[in-house]
């Protein structure tokens, strides 16, 4: 029903966040992609445009549902290129080829968690069988990121996988809006925490309550650096009540 996914370039999470896609159920008639890198004080955005161009094709947009979640909460217009949704679109096309797209981005605040239950809300009362993605990376650590809190090498490496990301991953498995709102602000554990609750409370709204680990990497294991991200895929399956 949903799922939380990596974002960053496809060398590095790509296999991860198709994994976790390839999860959900696929006879839906609308994926609803939601992004981030917004603070708290944003309104949610949504994308004003008819389709989604990508290398497998244009994606229509779900302008019903659009119009609908707009009657009953505030949309912004967004006209930004965010690697949050984008990265995503190809993916989308590909195992959901028939189905129309919904282009959001969540600020870091309770706005995030209204978002997901309103999209339940409208879906059931529009008859239209949705899943939606919460789109996130983990952890953005050192130089490159301004945040080094236990310094550099090993022992940072494994605060980050062993602490720091685990401990979010934590919250989205139990689905714990505000602990995940709080670990992404104050920890930096993850760079768009919005997204992952409108995808866990939308699926709270569907009867689930607790999510799956699907896996986790860092750049690091391919990519040795004293920068370095996590990445966490996590799905929301009927069932798990």
């Amino acid at each position: 029903m949903a799922c939380v996914i990596p974002h960053a370039g496809w060398y590095f999470s790509g296999q991860l966040a198709f994994r976790t896609l390839a999860r959900l159920r696929r006879d839906v008639d609308t994926v609803v992609v939601v992004g981030g890198h917004l603070p708290a004080q944003n309104c949610l955005l949504v994308a004003p445009e008819e389709g989604y161009e990508t290398p497998l094709g244009i994606l229509a947009a779900d302008l019903e549902l659009k119009k609908a979640l707009e009657s009953c909460l505030e949309l912004i217009a967004d006209y930004d290129r965010d690697n949050t949704v984008e990265v995503q679109l190809p993916m989308v096309a590909f195992l959901f080829p028939e189905a129309k797209v919904l282009w959001l981005r969540a600020p870091q605040s309770s706005l995030a968690a209204e978002a997901g239950r309103l999209l339940r809300k409208v879906t059931l009362e529009l008859g239209k069988k949705t899943v939606v993605l919460g789109s996130t990376d983990l952890t953005h650590y050192g130089p490159s990121y301004g945040y080094s809190p236990r310094g550099t090498g090993k022992t940072a490496l494994s605060w980050v996988k062993e602490e720091n990301d685990r401990g979010i991953i934590e919250a989205f498995l139990g689905m714990k809006e505000k602990e995940v709102l709080k670990r992404g602000i104050e920890q930096r554990a993850s760079c768009s925490p919005g997204a992952a609750v409108t995808a866990l409370a939308y699926a709270a709204s569907c009867g689930i309550s607790r999510g799956t680990l699907v896996g986790y990497a860092n750049s690091a294991d391919i990519h040795p650096s004293d920068s370095f991200v996590g990445y966490a895929g996590v799905v929301y399956e009927e069932g798990h009540s």
